[in-house]
């Protein structure tokens, strides 16, 4: 992935309301959901929700599929690894020894003070 494609991906997740829309659409699963599941999932009003999902299909973080009369929108999990993954390939690049902090992950984290 270059600069371009990261940049354009972080502005689109840049918004509350888009994050809301991906993180919705992430946690559908891959059969993804439709424009008024979204919208009942999301409150968000019909015209918001398809500006939105524009922006976000334009900039690869949604893939969107007709099936007859309906769209069903999915979160391109690839394209949002990815990108997670740009800015993480960079952990401690200027270091002579990479070391992070903890191998645990925070859901770990929180389960051990349980």
């Amino acid at each position: 992935m270059d600069l371009e494609i990261a940049a354009q991906g972080f502005a689109a997740l840049g918004s509350e309301a888009r994050l809301q829309v991906v993180l919705t659409l992430v946690k559908a699963g891959q059969g993804g959901l439709t424009v008024g599941d979204i919208q009942s999932r999301t409150g968000m009003a019909a015209s918001t929700l398809a500006h939105h999902l524009k922006f976000l299909a334009s900039a690869g973080l949604v893939i969107q599929e007709k099936d007859g009369r309906s769209v069903f929108n999915r979160a391109a999990f690839d394209h949002l690894e990815s990108l997670a993954g740009y800015i993480l390939k960079e952990c401690c690049a200027d270091e002579a020894v990479c070391a992070p902090t903890s191998t645990k992950t925070l859901s770990e984290k929180e389960l051990s003070h349980d």
